[in-house]
């Protein structure tokens, strides 16, 4: 049986980070995951999956060492965000307000977890095995023993389930979640765009749910469509020019002449495990919650996990495997992922009510947001980790 001080069960980017960072700890890890992200090349088609990189974010990466390796890839920096529902009641954020040189990225997520996977080979003490899938995790006295469905049997003081929203970590740990579904689905589909608007990132409200531009390198965007199940089931049968004469009655002006590239779809579903730890198991990530992806923000919250939890373990030393250190990540993370969660509900929530009244409301708050400047500062500077 292997002995590993900690095992990751999961190699995606959140659990890749956690990996890198305990290993630059000292610790002994080990990374189970089931697939190898595909290789980079610059002439592939951009993946549909993406995220809006914060610069908390970027300043973890940068002190995992993978930050270097994600910029000789490709990403898109953004330097604007503007919001509306009607568009003479926009609230608009730059970077020049904050005096930054930039809001954040958009990248790929495959292009962030390649860049950490980069880093494996510069630590001895860190093991990737892969292709492998956990089967079973039992308690055994103060350790975990883990089998491997290659036949591999691990021992552990610390299992991390980075393992995503249907985390094994977390169901063979017996920890509960409450967990709701939206009652929609969200399209995703790479557009090329005639205009250069490589620079903003822009949604637009409608009852039937936001309309989004998330900019990607060369022209191309990210376009994001929340509607009802049966809606996206509709679209996504379409031809692309079919589908774009649909993008073209639907989406604002802002968007310009485009092409369809490439779509795909998903469900949204809110989960949040009723604990995150239990002695010997943490949970981050998308394992311990998952948000309506309306800013963005699932990865920044997922990589805040990371950095809470690799300081807890730096600061307390030799206790590193104490469930108390592992009530202390709870104790500083939960309470920020709840509002999180709460504050993407609500503004979810308000943007699909119809009644006249609360859409004069909204309108209105969205134009007097415009004008309080130091209250829109913090409201981004929040978003931004910062």
């Amino acid at each position: 049986m292997e002995q590993y001080d900690v095992v990751v069960a999961g190699g995606g980017m959140v659990g890749a980070a956690t990996a890198l960072g305990l290993a630059q700890q000292g610790l002994t890890v080990a990374v189970i995951e089931g697939k190898a992200p595909q290789a980079f090349h610059p002439e592939q088609p951009m993946d549909l999956r993406v995220s809006a990189i914060s610069p908390n974010s970027v300043a973890l990466l940068m002190r995992l060492g993978a930050w270097d390796s994600i910029l000789q890839m490709r990403l898109c920096p953004f330097k604007r965000l503007e919001t509306w529902e009607h568009p003479e009641c926009r609230t608009r954020f730059s970077a020049d307000e904050m005096n930054l040189d930039r809001l954040g990225y958009i990248v790929e997520n495959r292009i962030l977890q390649l860049g950490l996977w980069q880093q494996f080979d510069d630590y001895p003490n860190l093991s990737l095995l892969c292709p492998t899938r956990m089967t079973t995790a039992t308690r055994v006295e103060a350790q975990y023993c883990i089998e491997l469905d290659d036949g591999r049997k691990l021992k552990t003081k610390l299992l991390v389930g980075a393992d995503g929203a249907n985390s094994q970590v977390r169901q063979q740990a017996g920890i509960g979640i409450t967990a709701w579904d939206y009652r929609q689905h969200c399209m995703l589909i790479n557009v090329e765009t005639a205009l250069p608007q490589q620079d903003i990132t822009w949604q637009m409200f409608t009852p039937r749910g936001p309309r989004s531009f998330l900019p990607l390198p060369g022209h191309q965007g990210s376009l994001v469509w929340y509607d009802s199940p049966k809606r996206i089931k509709q679209l996504s049968a379409m031809t692309p020019e079919q589908l774009q004469e649909q993008i073209s009655a639907h989406f604002p002006a802002e968007l310009g002449e485009f092409k369809v590239l490439n779509h795909g779809s998903f469900p949204l579903t809110r989960r949040h495990a009723q604990h995150y730890y239990q002695p010997g198991v943490v949970l981050l990530g998308d394992a311990a919650h998952t948000i309506n992806p309306l800013a963005g923000q699932g990865v920044n919250l997922g990589f805040k996990d990371v950095d809470v939890l690799l300081h807890e373990i730096e600061r307390a030393g030799k206790a590193w495997a104490e469930p108390k250190v592992l009530k202390a990540y709870e104790f500083r993370r939960r309470p920020d992922n709840l509002l999180m969660q709460s504050g993407m509900d609500f503004f979810y929530t308000t943007f699909s009510n119809s009644l006249l009244p609360i859409k004069l409301l909204r309108n209105a708050g969205l134009k007097l947001a415009e004008h309080t400047g130091p209250v829109k500062k913090q409201v981004l500077k929040y978003a931004m980790g910062m």
